[in-house]
């Protein structure tokens, strides 16, 4: 007989939207624990969330469904919802085939736990045990994230100085992970989803960071104490929580420092670079586009050299 605290309560529902990565971003944004499954012949998509209590799968089945009216309005389509059950170690093998070891550049890897791969000489790895927490790497806007981070650490590097680094959304830890293992010297993390705090910390101690280079915090944007600068700042979160924390995110970056922006659907990210490119705080220095996600990377200015 299985034991109750062996079984993870599902929500599963089919994905119709027109952009297939558009779903899982509302999923992260929700705080929802879920994986995804494709048909290859069909191209049919099905989502299912998990709970360990089964109340709760109930709740966001009907959440979902009152929800999904709204949803489409952003060409997010979730339809055919239904409950179920599955026991806890035939999920944990279920996604572990999607996650396969990624090279960022020839500085930066990274790899699953339970991988074999080696990293080059002079090769940086990130060892990540996700669970069902969303980084992995695998993601466009991730990716992104990485390069970024691996290419404006190799100027500091190359200057001869270290940085700073705040991961606005950090989910699994991934980013401030990099960044530390690229020469941050310290790292600040928060992510609104208090369950992937101890996920985050977990996989930096799994890379060998020490606890006093990283924090971990779970608070939205607008709830997060800006009590200090930084040299880098990464947000890989929603359009919409970019623009509305956009003063909080510059408020946090020092003076010539590099802002990136990532988790935004093509046609949201002019709306997001005007918005901050309109306070006269920052100028865009390159964007990215990968399918249906474009992220940009920012340079701060001070406050005193654009009045003069």
């Amino acid at each position: 007989m299985t034991k109750t605290n062996e079984i993870l309560y599902c929500c599963s529902f089919a994905d119709n939207s027109d952009c297939p990565d558009a779903a899982p971003e509302l999923l992260s944004a929700l705080g929802y624990e879920f994986s995804s499954w494709k048909d290859e012949e069909s191209g049919k998509i099905r989502h299912t969330v998990y709970f360990p209590v089964k109340e709760d799968s109930l709740s966001a089945k009907k959440f979902l469904e009152e929800h999904a009216p709204s949803y489409r309005e952003f060409g997010v389509i979730l339809e055919d919802f239904k409950l179920c059950e599955v026991k806890k170690e035939d999920w944990a093998e279920s996604w572990k085939i999607h996650f396969q070891p990624l090279v960022i550049s020839p500085r930066l890897a990274v790899a699953p736990s339970w991988s074999r791969f080696k990293a080059a000489p002079g090769q940086q790895l990130v060892t990540l045990d996700p669970g069902m927490s969303f980084g992995t790497g695998q993601h466009a806007t991730t990716k992104f994230c990485l390069s970024a981070i691996d290419r404006f650490s190799a100027e500091r590097a190359a200057e001869g100085k270290s940085f700073s680094l705040l991961d606005a959304g950090s989910g699994s830890g991934i980013l401030f992970i990099a960044a530390c293992k690229l020469g941050a010297e310290k790292a600040d993390a928060f992510d609104i989803d208090l369950d992937t705090i101890p996920v985050a910390k977990e996989n930096a101690l799994l890379n060998h960071i020490p606890e006093e280079k990283f924090s971990l915090r779970a608070c939205s944007l607008l709830d997060f104490p800006a009590k200090k600068q930084y040299e880098i700042v990464v947000a890989n979160i929603l359009s919409g929580a970019l623009i509305e924390g956009k003063e909080k995110l510059l408020s946090c970056c020092m003076d010539n420092g590099i802002l990136i922006l990532a988790g935004i659907l093509h046609t949201e990210y002019e709306k997001v670079r005007a918005s901050f490119e309109g306070t006269g705080l920052c100028t865009q220095l390159y964007s990215f586009q990968e399918k249906e996600w474009r992220g940009g990377a920012f340079r701060v200015h001070k406050k005193e050299e654009r009045k003069s």
